[in-house]
């Protein structure tokens, strides 16, 4: 077998499912991950040059960067270069078996490839076409490019930082807006082929960047804003405070939410019912969302009495949401995440690896991590031979460099 996952060997509840993933980056692998590690056999359509994020951060080898890893386990990988008629036949024979097609490249890009969703859907009416790109197509603003950092600026997400960043926008530290998005696609993919059990059709899904991290931060941040005219400003006031932020104890620091009523109760009772805890502004949800600033600043100044470790000890008892700050190293050897199985260990030509794991369960149908990221079209051959190609069709796509990557 080549490098990578074959079909048969796949388990959970999309097995059977095929997907064709021409996406790069991070929004679009995201969500073809979540889909390989719940069962699907997914194709990883690259260029020559392949995917960019094969080349970001450390690596024990070149073009197998630890994100590209993480974010393609479990694909197999095919090169195709698609400027060239027979390329993009080559695709559209696997698009013909496929039940999903996902791509991150404008659509205007598409439709000069003959790749559009009318062609593609005439060939395989069945087929769930996803587009994933930065702006809808209806609006002014289609067509532009965009990435994870341009999208945090646009969507609000930049400026609400700065009540917590001393007047500063600053982007949130993680690319929240691509993994939002990777995570919206798969949640629609998987209506729409849920809907083509009923139906017996396919259709196209559109996942603009813009459109789903402005849904994504109006969740909370509508509030007052969600009437007309408006009563309040779109802004939930408790995520902006700046004193909303781990608290310092008297030696680091510790995260705490003391959230609804009862949860209030038992922290008075803690403290020892101190006269605060008969402040108006202390007394229900309400009020304490209306004087959060002053409520924040209160309980700062409580938790710099005390070690992190007696704060925890304490909380735990009075069963108040309570947890120590860990670093990201840290995570990688936590306890509950090693009990439950989080960590998966596989290897590959380049040695041992840790990928983050499945955090989903199902009871029957379980998803598995069926291996680790494909070496750069390392599985060319095996897949064209599955799509129905000939021994001497491959050879010749390959010879003429249709057929890329690795031999």
């Amino acid at each position: 077998m080549a490098q990578g996952a074959a079909a048969s060997g796949k388990s959970g509840p999309l097995k059977g499912i095929r997907v064709v993933d021409l996406t790069l980056a991070l929004m679009g692998p995201y969500c073809a991950q979540i889909l390989c590690d719940l069962g699907a056999d997914v194709v990883k359509v690259e260029s020559a040059e392949g995917d960019t994020t094969r080349y970001l951060g450390p690596a024990r080898a070149p073009g197998h960067g630890g994100m590209f890893i993480n974010l393609n386990r479990g694909k197999r990988s095919i090169v195709l270069d698609l400027k060239e008629a027979r390329g993009r036949e080559a695709l559209l024979r696997l698009v013909d078996r496929a039940d999903v097609f996902l791509h991150s490249m404008r659509p205007s890009a598409m439709e000069r490839l003959g790749l559009g969703y009318a062609a593609l859907a005439a060939r395989n009416p069945r087929l769930v076409y996803l587009n994933m790109y930065g702006y809808g197509r209806r609006g002014p603003y289609a067509g532009r490019p965009a990435y994870d950092d341009v999208i945090q600026a646009m969507s609000g997400a930049a400026m609400l930082q700065t009540e917590l960043a001393g007047g500063e926008p600053s982007y949130v530290a993680t690319v929240v807006a691509d993994k939002v998005g990777g995570l919206t696609g798969a949640y629609a993919i998987m209506a729409a082929l849920y809907e083509r059990e009923r139906s017996g059709q396919g259709q196209e899904i559109e996942v603009p960047m813009f459109e789903t991290m402005t849904a994504f931060l109006f969740a909370e941040h509508s509030v007052g804003g969600i009437y007309d005219p408006p009563v309040g400003r779109p802004v939930y006031r408790r995520a902006v405070q700046a004193d909303r932020r781990p608290y310092r104890t008297a030696d680091g620091y510790i995260s705490v939410l003391i959230y609804n009523d009862r949860h209030w109760k038992r922290f008075f009772d803690l403290l020892g019912n101190p006269e605060w805890s008969r402040d108006p502004r202390f007394a229900s949800m309400q009020s304490r969302s209306e004087h959060i600033d002053h409520v924040l600043t209160q309980i700062s100044a409580v938790f710099a009495s005390d070690s992190t470790a007696a704060w925890l000890e304490k909380l735990e008892r009075a069963e108040i949401p309570a947890a120590p700050l860990l670093t990201t190293e840290q995570l990688m050897r936590d306890p509950h995440l090693e009990a439950v199985g989080f960590w998966h260990s596989c290897a590959d030509e380049d040695g041992p690896m840790r990928l983050a794991g499945i955090p989903t369960g199902f009871s029957r149908t379980p998803g598995a991590i069926s291996g680790p990221a494909p070496k750069l079209g390392a599985d060319g051959r095996a897949v064209l031979a599955e799509a129905g190609f000939a021994a001497e069709e491959i050879e010749a796509l390959a010879a003429d460099g249709v057929l890329g990557g690795d031999r």
